[in-house]
């Protein structure tokens, strides 16, 4: 069996909305990036550290 995607009216129109929307502030966010490791929630940080970079947040070296 093949997955197919499926096409919602509204999902176009929440991506762009969601690339508009203005993040918390880079400590709040920072904040939410040590609990999602605490509780072992990858997909979490992932979200969290691209946030706090596109915010021009502290960069790891």
């Amino acid at each position: 069996m093949s997955a197919r995607r499926i096409h919602r009216p509204t999902e176009f129109a929440a991506v762009s909305r969601a690339g508009e929307a203005a993040l918390p502030p880079v400590p709040v966010l920072f904040s939410r990036l040590v609990v999602a490791n605490a509780i072992g929630d990858r997909h979490g940080v992932s979200l969290f550290a691209h946030a706090i970079a596109r915010q021009g947040g502290e960069r790891g070296q």
